[in-house]
Formats: structure tokens, sequence, C-alpha cells
């Protein structure tokens, strides 16, 4: 019997290309504010770089067709007092970008369809709640409007955007500064990675801690977790003699790592980024000129090395692509956005295939942009995996709809404000936000829902038409193949 030497995997032949220089973004003065952040936020229409800018912070929106030289005197966003630390697309509007400051402000933006023709100075919502610079911002994966921020006050905050209001604080599980935020993938739970050197799991509804590990890596140097789609928590530090580590860690038993891997002894930050259709994670180190990638199995030894993309710049910042924005046609598995000192460029993952069909293993359905709760749904207790969409069409975009706040009248409301971890007044019920949403009366709210409702359940119908179908077409492809090869 032969041993298998060589692991199967789909994955194995991945390489990383970048493009040619007539479609990268030049000229871009990228911030050189020391903040471990990824600088740099891309989705299917938009590429957004925080930039150096004198007098406040701001960032870069620019669509993803607007190649080659950008004019020193192109509109930014620009309505912070301090630089731009953070910036993050909505998951399910991709036309609204949240941004986060030293000016201890997150911001909220509403990008025109086609991009900026003039400075964006006045944002759709202000939230102000941090006593310190404001490093975090993510967007909750299947909630509509609830966005997390953290600070250097060592605070989380949960939002509501749609009615501007904090619905969460938590402010004492974390003794030291936050370095990141990653959600699990229904939104139920985080994970943060912070300066103190441990690694937690928190419930934001309850505001507690599920779970926590103290020393997940030895090193002082800053490190990062994140949720993979299994609920496992891979993470990125330096060990105490300060070589780059990787761990995968199972929250039932944090005591030891499932698997452990050092790199080497460079000294920038790891910033992983996860596919969670094909399991793989890419890990960009701040200062490298390098992408590694690894897949992650469910048997030992866990983390597979695939390859490793080298090029001669080292990395300032790095996006990375929403699965929906790929090219599917050219076995697209990612791109990444690679921050030059003075440039954008972008750099696509490819697994050679011969065959042009769609490739089903390398797309399986992935996170739609359609949210799967209404933030008031969230709040209540209900939690929802995304709602996935298939890229088996060339995917084609709904129509955007406009980010509207609504304001709540702060001085009408004269109730007590809540402990620290419970949900503000008026936030816990979908009836509250009805009221401040359509204060013109319960008949015309009722017949809305009513029409609401029909709508929900035409588009349910189409769903399952459009799968059912879809599912035919598969089977008559294959009948197709078996006739064409003389099996049937």
């Amino acid at each position: 019997m032969f041993r298998k030497v060589v692991r199967q995997s789909k994955f194995r032949h991945v390489f990383g290309q970048p493009v040619k220089n007539d479609q990268c973004y030049e000229d871009i003065r990228v911030s050189r504010v020391t903040w471990d952040s990824t600088f740099c936020a891309v989705n299917p229409k938009f590429l957004a770089v925080i930039v150096e800018a004198s007098g406040g912070g701001a960032f870069l929106v620019l669509p993803l067709s607007k190649t080659g030289r950008i004019d020193k005197a192109y509109p930014t966003v620009c309505g912070h007092t301090g630089p731009v630390l953070d910036i993050d697309w909505c998951p399910h509007n991709d036309e609204v970008i949240a941004s986060g400051s030293e000016d201890c402000t997150v911001m909220v933006w509403q990008i025109p369809e086609n991009g900026l023709v003039s400075p964006l100075t006045e944002p759709v919502v202000a939230l102000e709640g941090h006593t310190k610079r404001v490093g975090i911002i993510t967007w909750h994966p299947t909630a509509r409007n609830v966005l997390l921020s953290a600070g250097c006050d060592n605070v989380v905050l949960i939002w509501n955007v749609g009615t501007a209001e904090e619905l969460y604080r938590l402010d004492s599980l974390h003794p030291d500064l936050v370095y990141n935020v990653s959600w699990n993938r229904n939104g139920s739970l985080f994970c943060t990675a912070c300066k103190d050197k441990s690694v937690r799991i928190i419930d934001p509804r309850r505001g507690t801690l599920v779970a926590e590990r103290e020393k997940a890596h030895e090193g002082a140097r800053p490190m990062r977790a994140i949720f993979l789609a299994d609920g496992k928590v891979f993470t990125t530090g330096f060990s105490r003699m300060s070589e780059r580590q990787l761990a995968l860690w199972d929250p039932e038993d944090f005591g030891e790592p499932m698997a452990l891997q050092e790199l080497d002894s460079s000294n920038g930050a790891l910033l992983p980024f996860y596919d969670p259709d094909t399991s793989v994670v890419y890990v960009c180190g701040k200062g490298d000129s390098s992408i590694r990638y690894f897949e992650i199995t469910d048997e030992p030894p866990y983390i597979h090395f695939l390859n490793t993309f080298t090029s001669k710049e080292p990395q300032r910042g790095m996006g990375s692509m929403p699965k929906r924005g790929l090219e599917v046609s050219k076995c697209e598995i990612a791109r990444f956005y690679k921050l030059h000192e003075r440039k954008c460029e972008p750099i696509v993952m490819t697994v050679p295939r011969k065959s042009d069909l769609f490739q089903d293993d390398l797309y399986p359905d992935t996170a739609g942009p359609e949210a799967a709760l209404e933030a008031e749904e969230w709040v209540s207790g209900r939690d929802a995996n995304p709602i996935l969409i298939s890229l088996r069409e060339a995917y084609v975009p709904s129509k955007q709809r406009d980010l509207k706040v609504n304001r709540r009248n702060v001085l009408s409301d004269s109730r007590p404000t809540a402990a620290p971890g419970s949900p503000r007044p008026g936030a816990s019920t979908p009836a509250a936000f009805t009221s401040i949403a359509a204060p013109g009366g319960s008949l015309a709210g009722a017949r809305e829902a009513g029409k609401l409702e029909e709508v929900m359940q035409e588009l349910r119908a189409l769903r399952a038409l459009v799968k059912e179908q879809g599912e035919r077409i598969c089977r008559l492809e294959e009948q197709l193949g078996r006739m064409e090869n003389g099996d049937a």
C-alpha cells in the first residue's frame, strides 16, 4: 500500500496575480497614522481608502471602475475633525459606509450611486458615546443597521444606526485596549483580542463573558482573533520570543489550542482575512510584501499551509472584496486591494481550471446583501444566519435603498437610562420603532405591515421557485453530460 504523501485539496494550486498597472489606483496618499487597521474597505461598487488630510480626517471613495491616476482634487469624505482610523462598508447596502476617528465619533455616510462629485462633509448620522479615539468599526453580519464600535476607552458600543441610538454599552469587560472585534456567523456573539493578551467571547445582548482564554499568545505585540463559520476561533499573534504565530481554538475547550504554528520573526501585526465559503484564511502582515494562505479543515493538523503570494513592495494596508464582487467566470476565489505608499493594487487569487463552466465546488451559495433580521428583531433575542445567494448567474445587485435615520425626540423622552449592557429604552421592541418611524396612526401602520407581509410572501414563493428551477437545470445538465459521454 502506498502512503498518501500529498493532502488532496482543490485550493492547493491557488495562485495570486497583481493586475496590470492601468488597472491600479495611482497617486493615492495613504494615511500615515500609527494604527493597526486595514486602512481600506471594498465592496462590489466602491473602493474606500483612508488618506492623509490636513486639518482633520478623510477617506477616499472611488467607483471600482475609476482606475489609473487619481486627481489630487478628487473629492473625499471629510467630516471628521481628527484622523480616520477605521472604515467598514455596510454588508446590506453597498452605498453606506461607517468610519471611526480620533475625534471620538463614529459617522455613517451615504455615498451617491455614481460616486462623489463634491466633498462629503455631512454624515447621515454621527454617533457620539466614546470618550477616546474610535479605532474599530464593524457591522453586524445579519441584522440591518446594527453597528459595533470599540475605542481606546476600552468600551464596546453597539448602535442602531436607523434610530441613531446606543443599544448596548459594554464597558467593564476589557481592562485594556481592544485590538480587534469579530462577529460570529449569525451575529449572536463576538470575539475580541485585547492588549492584556486575552481572547474573549462575548454575548452583547446579555453583556456577559461566554468564554475567555488568557495569554492566547504570550508576546506583547498586537494580536487578532476572528470567528470561523463553525464557531471556532482563529488567532494571530506573537510568541514570547517575538515570533509570529497562528492558532486555532475551540471555544468549548479554551485550555489548549487545537493547532499552533510559528511563521517567522518579522514584527508587523498579522491581519487575517477569512472566507467562510472555502474555509481559507489569508494572512497579511503589515509591512510585509507577502500574503500567506491556509486552509482550515476538520482533521489534524487543522491549519494547512497552501501557498504564499510574494511581491516586491511592502503593504501599508489591505482590503478584501466580498464573494459576490468576484469574477466567477475566471475562477477568482478572492481579490485583495493592497495599499502601497501612493497607490492601491488589486491582487487576484485564482484556482486554475480548464473548464469554462460554472465551478459549483468553488462557489457554494454565499452571503447576499439582504439582511436576515431588522435591528429590533435582533435586540428582542432573535438570531438568523445570512441569507445566501447563488453565484451561478452573473450576480446583478438589487436597487439600493437610502439609509433613513428616524431620531427620537430627546426632549420628550424623560425615561431613566438603562444599566450598562442592557438595551436602551425604546430599542427593545419593534413597537417602539414603529411609533418613531410612523407617527401617523396605528391603522396606517397595520396596512403597511399587511402590504409588507404580502410582498415578503411573494418573495419567499419566488425564491422557492428559482431554487427549484436551478435544481432542475442542474439535473438536466447532468443528463445531457451523460448522454454526450455515451453513458445513457
